[in-house]
């Protein structure tokens, strides 16, 4: 976490408060040292926020002070937290958190008048069990290092095949997930869906940049033109 983040994120646990928080409670909340969040208390000081602060007791934020209240247009407030929660609701665990963390950075600053507008947002993401929440998060990592990984998988004819691929890109349906993977075995872009794929293994090699086999060249120079890109 940068420090302008976690300086925002200190402001936001003072916040609201009615009893000091300790220098180690702060620290296990954003993962870093007792010593770490000593000098981002004092950067905050020198920089005008009114923490106090007490050997034994604490920190606290004196009353009345808020953070400017963020610019947004009501529809794009709907926007942000839908997305959120379509997050949390279909993604993995990791991700997941993240979108909550973000979404609490936005209701800690928006003024009064808007969270009464935030309770009565009709949206509502129910929040399941999501039976491919591992699989998930382990692709999206795979996708990010730019690792192999080796799938077992069951097509629509049923039929099980054992691929190992370059994960490019993961592409949501509303209904299912999928994976845009250049296929070793078929040495062509294929699709997979992710409720298919029986077992996966991200491997320690890597694949290389390639400027035709990546998620760009594809969605510009292949999706809608070959039929032999629908999932598998």
């Amino acid at each position: 976490m940068r420090k302008a983040e976690r300086l925002f994120q200190l402001v936001t646990l003072l916040q609201g408060r009615r009893t000091a928080i300790t220098a180690q409670v702060l620290a296990e909340k954003l993962e870093v040292t007792v010593r770490t969040v000593y000098r981002d208390m004092q950067a905050l000081m020198q920089a005008g926020v009114p923490i106090e602060g007490e050997a034994g007791v604490g920190y606290w934020l004196h009353k009345g002070f808020t953070l400017p209240p963020l610019m947004f247009q009501q529809d794009e407030i709907t926007a942000l937290l839908a997305g959120s929660r379509m997050v949390q609701a279909w993604t993995d665990p990791a991700l997941a958190e993240a979108a909550r963390r973000a979404e609490s950075r936005i209701l800690a600053v928006l003024p009064p008048q808007v969270l009464e507008e935030v309770a009565r947002l009709p949206y509502r993401i129910p929040n399941f069990s999501n039976p491919e929440a591992d699989i998930h998060g382990l692709i999206r990592k795979a996708c990010e290092a730019r690792s192999k990984i080796t799938i077992h998988y069951r097509d629509m004819k049923n039929e099980q095949t054992t691929r190992t691929l370059w994960p490019l890109g993961m592409v949501g349906w509303g209904d299912h997930w999928t994976l845009l993977a250049w296929c070793e075995l078929r040495d062509e872009y294929r699709n997979f869906r992710f409720d298919r794929i029986m077992n996966i293994e991200r491997l320690d090699a890597r694949y290389p940049l390639h400027r035709e086999r990546n998620l760009e060249h594809y969605l510009t120079e292949v999706i809608g033109v070959d039929d032999e890109q629908k999932p598998a």
